[in-house]
């Protein structure tokens, strides 16, 4: 998950890397680079990661189908590695292609990542803690978005002559990652349900639960695998087209778009512009504000609950958002720049309440083993997707909005606010398989199901009176 946010946040650390990148390249074409080629060829190297992210969170199902969750983590390091050294290379080689390169193939891999990490960590977590497993991933994320700001600062790797060295050292996780891995077990669920090993499964959770009376959870996957044994494979089409599984993939791509359509990453240091403090600082700020507030949401996920959590963090970063728009509104007076850093900081905080973590791990807890590899790359299809849009059509619109293009993320968060308010049921210490008996509850069995007196698919019924808001 690191690897995520370092990717994310080092394109944007050192300004001058767009410069030094053009003027290592002009030298092959014998001639300088205009202003606007600059932005350009940068501008590219923005958003080609968002375009690797899509390919790759829409891979996710295809791969972790056929080589399981760890062996797919395994191997995605691959693509770490080779993005790395194209990035790496770059300096030496006078390319400016081979950054590009080497961001679309580092963004597939994100893309990759931001499928196969909440996915396995939700499968090998107890169900008592999951939430709190999940909100690890978001951790990562901020914490690698912190590490490239911080090695990003002009006297560190962010200098004319450092700067591939930071677009490489991406590699470092990778390698790190591939070298313990296989000292993790594969997911449990993955081996009993999806393999029929049990003996394996067995090993994995004494390995993972320390103790040797799983029982418990090999019941609970049993059953689970009961149900998917009745169910045949899912494919993305039947995601929209089944009863069963359309109201749990609305409510994924809808919290996966709370997610990106929120502002987070239109908000920057540019809007605090005034407050005496340089940019750099203020993002790294800002950083730090997401880091502390992601331990905060780990803390409070599995005791508050992960509606509760991510209604909180909808509502403040509407507040926020609408502060922010007064403060940049009325910047012609100095106090007004000190708000906006309260807003930037409090937008900030609040979606790492909320927004930040749950969209990612909860996509996991909505449907069973069998859908899920399906889901997961839709909804992560469905992230990266907003979060192309929105860096490729922001600077734009705030150009014909001004400050007020921030009440656009205002009334988004609203709607937000309100659908996750009314459709999103409480996950919080259910089992996936009791998640998934809701949802049958309120669509009625699935064709090829049959309701006997037990229950929903001849199981006994988990769902209990707990009803959908």
């Amino acid at each position: 998950s690191l690897q995520f946010g370092y990717n994310t946040g080092v394109i944007n650390a050192p300004e001058q890397v767009c410069v030094c990148v053009c003027n290592v390249s002009q030298e092959r074409y014998g001639e300088p680079f205009e202003d606007g080629t600059v932005t350009t060829v940068w501008s590219i190297c923005v958003a080609i990661f968002s375009v690797g992210g899509m390919i790759g969170s829409f891979s996710v199902g295809v791969i972790v189908n056929k080589f399981g969750r760890r062996r797919s983590m395994l191997l995605s390091n691959i693509l770490a590695v080779v993005g790395a050294s194209l990035m790496g290379l770059s300096g030496l080689s006078r390319s400016f292609e081979m950054i590009i390169i080497g961001r679309l193939v580092i963004g597939v891999f994100c893309g990759l990542v931001t499928g196969l990490t909440p996915m396995y960590v939700g499968e090998i977590s107890p169900t008592s803690v999951r939430g709190a497993f999940g909100t690890l991933h978001q951790l990562g994320v901020v914490i690698g978005i912190l590490v490239a700001q911080i090695f990003g600062l002009e006297l560190l790797l962010g200098s004319e002559h450092l700067w591939p060295l930071l677009l490489a050292l991406t590699a470092v996780p990778a390698v790190l990652q591939t070298i313990m891995l296989p000292f993790c077990p594969e997911s449990p669920r993955y081996l009993l349900i999806v393999l029929n090993q049990e003996e394996e499964a067995r090993k994995a959770l004494v390995h993972l639960r320390g103790t040797e009376d799983v029982e418990d959870d090999i019941q609970e996957m049993k059953e689970e695998g009961m149900k998917m044994s009745l169910e045949k494979k899912v494919t993305i089409p039947e995601l929209f087209l089944s009863p069963l599984y359309r109201q749990p993939i609305i409510i994924a791509i809808v919290l996966q778009l709370s997610q990106q359509l929120s502002g987070i990453n239109a908000v920057s240091s540019r809007h605090i512009k005034g407050a005496e403090i340089q940019p750099i600082y203020a993002t790294i700020g800002a950083g730090i504000v997401n880091t502390v507030f992601t331990v905060v949401s780990l803390f409070l996920v599995e005791r508050a609950g992960r509606r509760t959590l991510h209604l909180i963090g909808l509502a403040g970063m509407a507040a926020c958002a609408l502060v922010l728009t007064v403060s940049l509104v009325q910047k012609i007076y100095p106090p007004m720049s000190y708000l906006a850093i309260v807003a930037v900081f409090g937008f900030v905080a609040s979606f790492e309440m909320g927004p930040g973590p749950i969209p990612w791990f909860i996509v996991a807890e909505l449907f069973s083993q069998g859908p899920r590899p399906a889901a997961m790359a839709v909804s992560g299809f469905s992230n990266w997707t907003a979060n192309f849009l929105v860096g490729v059509s922001f600077l734009k619109l705030e150009e014909v909005l001004g400050p007020y293009v921030f009440i656009i993320f205002t009334v988004l968060l609203i709607g937000f606010f309100i659908f996750t308010f009314l459709r999103v049921p409480e996950t919080k210490g259910r089992t996936f398989d009791d998640i998934a008996q809701g949802f049958a509850a309120k669509t009625g069995p699935p064709a090829h199901a049959p309701v006997s007196e037990a229950g929903v698919d001849g199981l006994p019924e988990l769902f209990g009176n707990k009803s959908l808001p």
